[in-house]
């Protein structure tokens, strides 16, 4: 299976449960789900929608992650 459609597949499964997704520390809103070995995908629960806030690659240095406190 490639990049895409592991997107696919988890988007669809964050639509059936949005909150299955862990929260980062210090942020209540946001949530975070893995898409594959090295990507993750923060959203956020906004009514009934689900809004994509960032994708970012896990391998980077945490400083560079919006999401992630050091």
């Amino acid at each position: 299976m490639d990049f895409a459609q592991k997107l696919i597949v988890r988007l669809d499964i964050t639509m059936l449960q949005p909150y299955i997704g862990s929260t980062p520390e210090g942020f209540k809103e946001v949530r975070a789900i893995l898409i594959s070995k090295h990507n993750k995908l923060c959203y956020r629960i906004v009514s009934d929608k689900i809004v994509v806030l960032n994708m970012n690659d896990t391998r980077i240095k945490p400083t560079r992650n919006p999401f992630k406190r050091t």
